[in-house]
Order: structure tokens, then sequence, then C-alpha cells
């Protein structure tokens, strides 16, 4: 392609060199620069691309995206300067992939929690209805049936641009994808075509890279104001913030919710451990989720799949053999009656929402015990949070490690102690080695208790410093259960 046509969608201040240049790749990473690329120099919040131009040129880069010049210009690479190569990325990926986002149905989800839910089971829906679809999540990238690591909620927009890219090739119509504040904040979906978003809720997180709660909400909202008036924006209308989101999107906007006035409604009709009899818009259907937090995930889903074209009776015939998502709300029994929990819960919200929910199938019968922890170099504000929450609404609990990376295991425990009362303390356990505490957890249990183990869920690792190791919460409950 030539380069003339791969930035004519970007606001370019001044170009030296030869704009018809033919380019081979796009790159925001020298180490993957190859011979005839274009390298974008992209000021990260880690680094400063502009400090690795010349290991690009040296690598076979024949242009460079820049928002200034490098001091030691060459003759003959071809140099565009830009005001912003983190907002110029998104549509140079996009042009060099042939513009795939405007080849499919593409849906985004975005909110603090349930985006992983709604989106993995869009996927699974839509699938199951004889289409081919791709999905971009927390847990896996998938491309039809081929599963594909995922290292971000979501990927670099050169990697997500070749991602539906791929998509497209291999005969998708749908794309369902995360949309994490960060993604949004950096620009990463710059240059893409929704069909629709999706709204879930906003609570406390990430506080730690937006610096205030409002910066976090603005960042969701930029997502429904970039949306065309082609798209549909479906909003939560229980959550305080579903309107607030919408307010300048020129999207056509749907709303649900379950206490709400709202053009997508749900009632729960009856709720056991395997799942719930609802009322979804005046029709009644069986669904394998438990949880108010979970009838508004599947109310996104319903909304969106009619915003879509497919008829009501066939989405709630589809809805009835959907599946939980891997480490959200999953289930291990013991031979003795015990039952763990293992679930994503890591913000203070959603360990409200789990634990209401086990609350309410457990029915007054046997205790609760939650293990939980919090992540190092991540919001601390939301520590004494979450161990109040959890302390408030649990019989037991055990604090331990989540992912501690750089910080000291047992001052993350302090930060969270700090949020207890001396007679709520007094209710809780403190053992930093998460294996340990798993153990003790279903040790002192019961047959008829429920464990919960909170805020790592699918994830098979733990960080500690930087290493980062094997460590699966689901493995380590199916061993203490001697299974």
């Amino acid at each position: 392609m030539k380069l003339s046509d791969l930035i004519k969608d970007i606001p370019a201040v001044r170009i030296t060199g030869n704009s018809d240049v033919e380019i081979t790749g796009v790159n925001i990473d020298s180490r993957r620069i190859g011979k005839g690329h274009l390298f974008v120099a992209v000021k990260g919040t880690q680094t400063d691309g502009h400090r690795f131009i010349s290991a690009a040129i040296e690598k076979g880069a024949v242009a460079v995206l820049c928002e200034q010049l490098p001091e030691d210009v060459r003759d003959d690479i071809t140099y565009i300067e830009t005001s912003s190569t983190e907002a110029a990325t998104g549509f140079v990926a996009t042009a060099f992939y042939g513009y795939p986002s405007q080849k499919l149905h593409l849906v985004g989800v975005t909110g603090t929690n349930g985006k992983t839910t709604i989106a993995t089971l869009l996927y699974q829906m839509f699938r199951k209805m004889g289409h081919k679809c791709g999905l971009l999540s927390t847990v896996c990238n998938y491309i039809d049936g081929e599963a594909l690591p995922a290292d971000h909620t979501t990927p670099d927009p050169i990697e997500l641009n070749k991602l539906l890219h791929d998509m497209v090739a291999a005969g998708c119509e749908y794309a369902f994808m995360e949309c994490s504040s960060h993604a949004i904040d950096q620009q990463r979906i710059g240059g893409l075509t929704f069909e629709g978003g999706i709204f879930t809720n906003l609570t406390r997180d990430h506080i730690d890279y937006h610096k205030t709660f409002e910066n976090y909400r603005d960042a969701k909202k930029k997502f429904f104001d970039c949306l065309s008036r082609k798209a549909f924006a479906i909003t939560n209308a229980d959550d305080r913030n579903g309107a607030v989101m919408v307010q300048n999107c020129k999207a056509h906007i749907r709303t649900y919710g379950i206490r709400s006035m709202a053009d997508f409604k749900a009632r729960i009709l009856e709720c056991h451990f395997e799942g719930m009899y609802l009322e979804i818009d005046g029709r009644e259907v069986g669904v394998q989720f438990i949880g108010k937090y979970n009838v508004s995930n599947l109310l996104a889903v319903y909304g969106a799949a009619v915003m879509l074209g497919k008829q009501p009776e066939d989405i709630l015939l589809a809805l009835s053999t959907l599946k939980s998502v891997s480490g959200r709300m999953e289930y291990i029994r013991s031979k003795d009656g015990k039952t763990a929990v293992v679930d994503y819960a890591h913000t203070p919200d959603a360990i409200v929402n789990v634990v209401q929910a086990l609350r309410e199938v457990m029915n007054g019968k046997g205790e609760l015990i939650t293990v939980c922890g919090c992540g190092g170099n991540r919001d601390k504000g939301k520590r004494p949070i979450m161990a109040r929450e959890a302390v408030k609404a649990s019989d037991k609990v055990i604090l331990t490690s989540d992912n501690p990376r750089l910080e000291d295991p047992d001052a993350i425990l302090d930060d969270m102690e700090a949020g207890l009362t001396n007679e709520q303390k007094k209710a809780v356990l403190r053992i930093t080695d998460r294996r340990q505490a798993i153990r003790t957890a279903t040790a002192l249990a019961r047959p008829g208790d429920v464990i919960l183990v909170a805020g790592k869920g699918h994830e098979d690792y733990q960080i500690l410093g930087t290493e980062k190791r094997h460590f699966d919460d689901r493995e380590e409950v199916r061993s203490a259960f001697g299974q």
C-alpha cells in the first residue's frame, strides 16, 4: 500500500520525503519492524517511541510517523509529523488492513463489570444461531472457533485491526469486543466502525491510571460520544451513570433494567444454584446463571441481539443454552457437600454482587467463607473498601495475596485491614500465601457451606515481583478438595 493512501485519514502537519513509498507493514514496536514498514512513534505510558526511530530504520522502516522530527533526518526516509501519533495509530492501522470493522457487525461492550460475560455470551449465542463470529475479550480472543491468547482486554490498534482483518478473512459476520477504559483513553479503538455499543455499569476501578472517578467515567463516555447515527447504544437504566453515558450520543438509544423503566425488562421468578427462571419482556425462560447482576448481563445480551435483528423467541431459546464464562461464578463441589465458587470479582461492587447472588441461593443455609485480596501497583483506594464489603456480607473472610506485583503483599493486606473496625477484624483471618488461604478456607468449611474465592477467576498465573508464576484458583480448590 502506498504511504499516501495509508495516512489519508489523519491530519498530517508536515510530510518530509516521498509520500508514494510502498509500505509493507505498520508497527509501534521497533523490535517488530521489517523491511518496508511504517514505524509509528507513540509516546506511551512506559516509554517514548521517538527514542527508537533510529532502531526502527535500522530494522528496515522506510517511513516514520511521529510528533516531532528526530535530530538526524535521513534523505531516504519519509517522515510524517502529526499532532498525536496515539490518535493516528488506529486510523493508519485500519487503513492498512482494509477497514475490517466496516465489513463486520462490530459491537463493543464497556463498563466496570460484566464486559467479558456480555461479549462472550453474544459470541456464543450468534455462533449457536449459525453465524461465524469473532471475540475480543479479557479471557481469550476467538476467530470463529480458533482460540488466540489475550494479553490485554483490548489489544493495541495494529494487533486489533489485524485480528479483525483475520476475522473477515475467515468469513466472520459478527465481532464482539470488550472496550476497556484504558483502550478508549489511549485511542486503541480509533478508526473502528461500531454497529453498536453496550454500557454495563460504573463503579470505582483503575483510579491508579485515571486519577479520578470523573476521568474514568468520561473515558467510558467517549466510546458512546463517537458512535455514528447508524449505530445503536444500549445502556443500563439501573445504573446512575447509564443516562450520562448517552448524553451526547448520536446513535439509536435503548435501555435495559430490572428496577427501572426500560426498553428491555426482566424479573426473577425462581432462583437455585443450578440457575434461574426469568421473565424477559413478558416471556419466561430458564437460564444457567444466578444473581441479579447476571440478569442485567443477560438483558444486555438480549437487547443487543434484538437490535442486531434477531427474533425474541430465537434469542430466548439460545439464552437458555448458554453457560457461564470461564472464571465467572465457576462452581466446584466436594464429595462431602461443600461448594466452592471461583469468580473474577476484583472491585467492591463486584464482591457485593457475587456475595448477594450466593446469599440468595443459599437461602439462609450454611456459612459463606470469602477468600479475597487486592492487586499490587493498582488503585490503593479500593483496598479498604474491598475488605469492608467482603466482611459485611460474609460469615468468615480470609484476606490473602492477589497479584502483588512489585508491592509487599503484607503492605497490601495492611491497606485492606485499615478499612475494618476492631470488631470486624474478629471475623477475618490474614494468610498471605494464596494457596494456604484457599486450603484453610476449605478446611474451615462444613458440608453445606460455600467458599467464594474472588479476584482472579480465569487467570492461571500469579505475578510476584516481575515473575509470572503458574497459579490457578480452580486447580487449588480441587486439590484442597482432594480431587
